[in-house]
């Protein structure tokens, strides 16, 4: 799962810019809410198949091959973008914090921009995350132990700073009701039905990942009940921890305007970097303390997501439906796919070299545009499995772990929202992506949907001419 240290922190600008508190204090237990119910839908599908491979079995046993082929890729696309878009908001941090540390880092290393600066502590962190997954899977196990006490220590250090040491506080009425629109757009009904929904993608994208536990699944005991419960309740414990930090961080957010600055001689982080705030509301050791906590938990995030991505990618390929499966699908001695691994972390840096450009306003335009992509793929594959479990209505045979009768309106929730986020998160975050504008320039443009479709177009193309020929779902291997 995208922890709360790497997606609340990431993703915090988005949703400032794109609607300001009202976006994070409504918006997350909103969207929340929403994500909860699609948990909830897919708890009966792992309840009813407790097998790993997930979303990629379910499709494939609910709707046949064509279903599981377009749902596992699906997947494995959310998951490659998740991986980079991870990795790079940990460069993004760690880049900072080195230049907290040392002024003359941040003026003279690679002549002070800080734009190649990111790019090159990405592909730094990125071979690092690489090399630490090609270890035993012993080494990963303590990695990961060290990585969930990280992360429950770390927020719970980051949230009593805040609360506690913090310089001033914003009321309750600023913290619910202020609105920002940073976006260039126009505010009244544009604020609320398009620049807003903008600001959510903080929710949709920090809690994803929830169906590891499916994944699972073949390694727990009473699969049929835990790895259901520990899918929809890894959405709830995730919601109410991100929300307490995230208002944490709106609490302490005492000069809004300096906040939402694109003048980097007054926000040097920009405009709506959860940096700024942090710098203004605590004292030198304080900041630096938080800085350090927070980017580590990113890197350890890194780790995760590039093995879980590696994972899916190596099954996938034992199906051989991946190009070039024969080396993807190999094991070594360690019996750790690294060819798969080395794959998927290649894919990362290709997708993010979008982010070598500056867009006009100061933005990560790239840097969305990578989270908007594993947005929608990862939460289009969920889909499939899910309306195709509402197609079959009393047909399907549910697990211990069922839903009852509430399928029929769940399914349904589920699917719509899937289907509006995915539609927000495809448009343009900023008035220069906006063809006809007369300030239009490409690097603004949000090129999730063209990358997304054109990966889809090429799939389409090859199901049609040779998958479907040879393709019978997912191979049995015992």
């Amino acid at each position: 799962m995208i922890s709360i240290l790497s997606g609340c922190f990431t993703t915090f600008a988005q949703a400032w810019n794109n609607g300001g508190p009202v976006a994070i204090s409504l918006g997350w237990p909103l969207i929340s809410a929403f994500i909860l119910i699609i948990g909830l839908c897919m708890a009966e599908l792992a309840s009813a198949y407790p097998t790993s491979g997930g979303i990629y079995w379910w499709a494939s046993k609910l709707g046949g091959p064509k279903a599981g082929f377009f749902a596992g890729w699906l997947n494995l696309m959310g998951l490659l973008a998740v991986n980079a878009s991870v990795v790079y908001g940990a460069a993004t941090f760690l880049n900072i914090t080195i230049g907290v540390f040392s002024g003359h880092y941040a003026n003279h290393f690679l002549g002070g921009d800080y734009i190649l600066q990111q790019f090159f502590w990405f592909v730094v962190i990125m071979i690092l995350v690489t090399i630490l997954n090609c270890f035993s899977s012993q080494i990963q196990a303590v990695l990961n132990n060290i990585s969930v006490w990280w992360h429950v220590l770390g927020a719970a250090i980051i949230i009593g700073v805040l609360l506690f040491a913090a310089n001033d506080h914003q009321d309750l009425k600023w913290v619910f009701t202020a609105q920002i629109n940073n976006s260039g757009f126009e505010g009244g009904k544009m604020y609320w039905f398009y620049v807003l929904p903008l600001g959510f993608l903080l929710t949709q994208y920090t809690i994803t990942g929830f169906d590891a536990s499916a994944h699972l699944s073949e390694e727990t005991q009473q699969a049929s009940i835990a790895a259901a419960n520990g899918l929809w309740k890894s959405i709830f414990y995730s919601a109410i921890g991100g929300y307490i930090l995230l208002l944490a961080f709106l609490s302490v957010a005492t000069k809004p305007e300096l906040v939402s600055s694109f003048d980097v001689a007054i926000n040097p982080y920009g405009a709506g970097s959860i940096i700024t705030i942090l710098v203004h509301a605590l004292s030198p050791a304080l900041f630096r303390l938080i800085l350090l906590i927070s980017t580590a938990g990113q890197i350890f995030c890194g780790i995760a997501c590039l093995t879980s991505c590696s994972r899916m990618m190596f099954a996938f390929a034992r199906d051989r439906v991946v190009p070039g499966h024969r080396h993807w699908c190999k094991v070594r001695v360690n019996k750790v796919p690294v060819n798969a691994v080395l794959i998927s972390s290649l894919t990362g840096v290709i997708i993010t070299l979008p982010a070598l450009w500056k867009s006009p306003r100061g933005i990560p335009t790239a840097f969305y545009a990578v989270v908007s992509a594993s947005v929608i793929s990862l939460y289009l594959a969920f889909l499939i499995p899910i309306w195709l479990r509402w197609k079959m209505g009393q047909k399907f045979s549910p697990g211990e772990w069922n839903l009852g009768k509430n399928y029929k309106w769940m399914n349904i929730v589920a699917v719509v929202e899937i289907i509006i986020i995915s539609f927000y998160f495809i448009m343009p975050f900023e008035p220069a992506a906006v063809p006809g504008n007369k300030d239009f320039t490409w690097v603004a443009v949000n090129y999730a949907p063209f990358l997304l479709g054109f990966i889809l177009l090429l799939l389409w193309l090859w199901w049609e001419f040779s998958v479907k020929d040879w393709f019978k779902g997912p191979v049995k291997v015992i």
